[in-house]
Order: C-alpha cells, then sequence, then structure tokens
C-alpha cells in the first residue's frame, strides 16, 4: 500500500473538500490510504500526487467520480438502530395520518418521506417494510419515498435493489427477507411492491435543495460528522426549507443538533428523539 505524504493528505484533504463537503481531518490518512488504494492500482498511479492530478485533468470527471465512490462511507444496514423505525410506524406516521386526513377533500392523504445519504438503499428500503406492515401502502396514501446520495455506485447498487447473503443478514429477520425479497441466485433482490414506492436521486447535500418539494420525514442519521461545523448549518438551515411546517426530522442516535442548529426542537418518545421545526 502507497502511503501518503503530509503535503500530499493537505492537497487530496482539500480536492475532496472541494468535490464532496467531505472534510478529512489530520489523523485521517488511514482512511485515504485504504479507501483510495484500489483506485490508484487500477489507474496505475505511482503517488497521490499523480492521482491527484490524473483527476484534475479527466475533462469527463470519471476518476472524480470514483474517488467520492471510494471515500463516501457506504456504512448502513436493515433497520438500523431499529428505534427510528418503531418511532415512525407507531408515533409519526400515525400523527401524520390523523392530521392529513382532516382535510376529507383528500382521498388518498400524501406521506412524504426524504432518506439523505441514503447509501445502498437499505434505509429507505426498510422504510418501505415498515409502511406496509402497519398498511400504509400506494392504494391507500401517496406515497413519496426518496433517497439520496452522493456516490453513483451506491445509487445505482440502491436503484437495482439487490443484495448479497451478507448485506440481507444485516438487520433483516427470515420473516421479512421472505416477505419482502425474492432469492436471485446468491443475492436477494427488493420486490416490486416495495420498489415502487421508492425514487433515487444522486445529490451532494453541500448543493443547493432545488427540486425536492416538502416533505413530512426527514432521516438524515450518521453523516454530519464528515462536514464542518459550518457545514453543517448550512445543511440543516436547507433541510429546515423543505420541510414542513408540521413535519419530522431524524438524525443519529449519537448526533445532535445542539451546537448546529436552533431552527428545531427536539422532542422524545419512548427511546427516540426527533425534532421538529421551532
Amino acid at each position: 500500500m502507497i502511503k501518503i505524504t503530509s503535503a500530499e493528505f493537505d492537497i487530496l484533504s482539500k480536492y475532496i473538500m472541494e468535490i464532496s463537503g467531505i472534510a478529512l481531518s489530520k489523523g485521517k490518512e488511514y482512511l485515504i490510504e485504504t479507501r483510495l488504494n484500489p483506485l490508484m492500482e487500477q489507474l496505475g498511479c505511482t503517488s497521490y500526487l499523480d492521482l491527484h492530478k490524473k483527476a484534475k485533468y479527466d475533462l469527463k470527471k470519471d476518476i472524480e467520480k470514483k474517488i467520492i465512490d471510494a471515500i463516501s462511507t457506504n456504512e448502513t444496514y436493515f433497520f438500523r438502530d431499529k428505534a427510528p423505525f418503531t418511532l415512525i410506524q407507531h408515533k409519526i406516521i400515525p400523527d401524520l395520518i390523523d392530521r392529513r386526513s382532516k382535510n376529507r377533500a383528500v382521498t388518498k392523504p400524501p406521506i412524504r418521506l426524504w432518506s439523505a445519504a441514503n447509501s445502498t438503499g437499505q434505509e429507505i428500503y426498510s422504510i418501505g417494510m415498515a409502511l406496509d406492515e402497519i398498511g400504509v401502502t400506494p392504494q391507500k396514501y401517496q406515497i413519496k419515498l426518496l433517497g439520496t446520495d452522493i456516490s453513483d455506485a451506491a445509487i445505482a447498487q440502491a436503484s437495482y435493489g439487490r443484495y448479497n447473503k451478507f448485506e440481507v443478514a444485516r438487520g433483516l429477520d427470515a420473516k421479512r427477507l421472505n416477505r419482502y425479497f425474492t432469492q436471485d441466485g446468491d443475492y436477494w433482490k427488493i420486490k416490486d411492491e416495495i420498489r415502487a414506492m421508492v425514487q433515487f436521486k444522486k445529490m451532494n447535500l453541500m448543493k443547493p435543495f432545488v427540486g425536492l418539494g416538502k416533505f413530512d420525514i426527514i432521516l438524515c442519521r450518521n453523516v454530519m460528522i464528515y462536514f464542518t461545523e459550518e457545514d453543517r448549518r448550512k445543511i440543516y438551515t436547507n433541510i429546515a426549507k423543505v420541510l414542513e411546517p408540521d413535519g419530522y426530522l431524524i438524525i443519529g442516535a449519537t448526533e445532535s443538533l445542539a451546537n448546529n442548529s436552533d431552527l428545531f426542537v427536539s422532542k422524545r418518545y419512548l427511546n427516540a428523539v426527533f425534532y421538529q421545526l421551532s
């Protein structure tokens, strides 16, 4: 494995910040080395400066996309942390349906949910399964589930909805696996009834939130640790603009908005915390 020098780290971390918004502080040299070495071997690079040069001069930006794919963290699994899904099933969705159903002119109440930094799709598909389990289906409601991520590779896998046996083993019990997936050789593919509920889109959270519309629920979990404090504030400000006045924001279990935004207030249901606009 090629080791990165201090000067190379400064140059490459600045470049990664520019193209993705991901902030890599000193001490994260190992991350660049482990994530980018396979790409360097593929491109025949002799140093990290060589990789940076090739990326800068690649007019098609293919190398830039591969660097983003490699660096962006795709750690995820089905029904991760469990509490948010219990919260959605037993608190948020019933409350939303109760409020949205008061408009008798609306025969199919809308439910719009966005999973930001969605990675390879496990989170948004878990939402789809959770909704189906409580009878919230497209036949009864206007369901819009959106999953976004900065990585082309992650979005491609999410869109296809196909996972290997190790991926489905993380978070899925046998009942859900057999109910919502079909076996495809050594892989499992999400069934059309859930796949049809979801749309996927490539999106950089550091860019303007254009054309998203408004959402009743936004999940932005375990991603803000990769941004600077200033950028976190910007992102939460943009999230507030696309959240319905009575909507819900769910962040990671170990995350807090205390130093990042005064636009939201925290609330608790059982062992889960969620946020609503101040």
